[in-house]
């Protein structure tokens, strides 16, 4: 058991983190979502791709934090 709680303790910190990386995201983009991809259903990445296709018209704080997203490395 041991052993196994300093992984436990990266698991739960990675989780976390990504649950804020989230967050920060859906604060700073959420107004935009809201006016430019209104009408379309989450789900099978509809607004990812609605977010893909109107990025130029994204806020910059909305832009900024996709950017960041997507620079951290996979799983933390």
């Amino acid at each position: 058991m041991q052993k196994l709680f300093p992984l436990l303790l990266i698991v739960i910190f990675s989780a976390a983190a990504q649950a804020q990386d989230r967050s920060a995201m859906r604060q700073a983009c959420g107004d935009d979502v809201r006016t430019l991809c209104t009408g379309i259903m989450p789900g099978g990445g509809r607004i990812k791709q609605c977010m893909i296709e109107k990025f130029d018209k994204l806020s910059d704080g909305c832009k900024t934090a996709l950017k960041d997203a997507k620079a951290q490395p996979a799983g933390k």
